[in-house]
């Protein structure tokens, strides 16, 4: 199977590489911002922002003035324009997507809406996985981009795009991911949610990669976070077996490529069910609820059940390289932990491992 140009609207394909393979914006892309939802006009436009607007199409790097910015009547059209003006002038200043985003996330005051950051690493990511046909590793991809739901059903821990999952909710009365599936009759015809599966007879594979190369995709996909599936044996006698296409496995390979690609660090990340080490040293939380969770299992304070089970995953990351890790923690694992919030949904911080990994000084 050949992958298409999927995720078009993150713009990737009018993006540049620089020698080291960094994407580089181009008058190209910054003009496609201008068909984003954000930005584009609507029939209440007023005759500034229509002017603005046009001027910003016709010449994407012109300068704006605060005059410009300030004729504008909505308040909102207003503020969207001032964060395109400053993420503009941000990324052409940088340089590539890749150096602004670790520019913006290492000085941490962050002023840019989540949802321009968001379409930022996905044209990274979408690089990242250029030539790789294996859906899997795109679905998996999208989470360090869009926010996830999350939902247990028959046993299987199913990972969905939350505003997918919010909407059809919205507009068909369901609830969660099994009661979505439960009423199949009725949600095929909406976004007809379905698990991303392995030689199934459906070839949903094939189904996400139609799905993926229109402009504006339905992200409908269900992914299969679970850790590892129940083989009931003869006589009584069950074993567990871990999955042959699982979520987990192709998130950490895409994480592998994230850290190797922006730090040009080589790991090794593998799921973990638990972790069983008496030496501890080093831990990372992929998103806001594991980091505080993490930091109080590794403090030794009191857990409640509940909170434990929220965690999604651990995972082991090791350094290909040993040199590349600070000298006291060189050669020990680096644990990574993943966990959702009381109301079940995910938003990964993929920073994290930028920010956290205890690499030597230099990186």
């Amino acid at each position: 199977m050949t992958a298409p140009d999927f995720w078009p609207a993150c713009g990737y394909q009018r993006l540049e590489r620089d020698a080291r393979g960094w994407l580089v914006p181009t008058p190209a892309y910054l003009r496609g911002w201008m068909l984003r939802p954000e930005l584009a006009l609507v029939a209440e436009s007023c005759r500034a922002e229509v002017r603005l607007h046009e001027a910003l199409k016709a010449d994407p790097m012109r300068a704006v003035t605060l005059v410009e910015l300030t004729a504008l009547a909505d308040p909102d059209a207003r503020e969207n324009y001032a964060h395109f003006v400053a993420l503009r002038d941000g990324l052409v200043q940088a340089g590539t997507l890749q150096a602004w985003l670790l520019a913006l996330w290492r000085e941490g005051n962050v002023q840019t809406p989540p949802l321009f950051i968001d379409l930022v690493v996905q044209a990274v990511v979408r690089g990242l996985l250029e030539g790789d046909d294996n859906a899997f590793h795109a679905r998996a991809a999208e989470m360090l981009f869009r926010p996830q739901r999350l939902s247990t059903v028959e046993g299987r821990l199913l990972a969905g795009d939350r505003d997918t999952l919010d909407l059809q909710r919205d507009t068909q009365g369901f609830g969660d991911i099994g009661r979505l599936l439960a009423q199949a009759q009725v949600t095929a015809k909406a976004v007809q949610l379905q698990v991303l599966a392995a030689g199934d007879q459906n070839d949903s594979q094939a189904a996400y990669w139609r799905e993926a190369e229109r402009p504006h995709g339905q992200h409908r996909f269900l992914l299969d976070l679970t850790h590892q599936v129940q083989q009931e044996l003869a006589h009584g006698l069950s074993v567990a077996l871990p999955l042959r296409d699982s979520g987990l496995k192709a998130l950490a390979t895409v994480l592998e490529r994230w850290v190797q690609h922006l730090l040009g660090v080589a790991v090794r990340i593998t799921p973990r069910s638990k972790i069983e080490d008496g030496q501890w040293r080093w831990h990372v939380g992929l998103d806001a609820q594991a980091s505080a969770l993490l930091n109080d299992l590794y403090e030794g304070h009191t857990v409640e059940p509940e909170r434990q089970q929220r965690l999604i995953s651990l995972f082991q990351l090791d350094f290909v390289q040993a040199h590349d890790m600070r000298a006291d923690v060189a050669g020990k694992p680096v644990y990574l932990g993943m966990a959702m919030t009381p109301e079940q949904t995910l938003r990964l911080k993929p920073q994290n491992l930028l920010l956290n990994l205890p690499l030597v000084q230099g990186h």
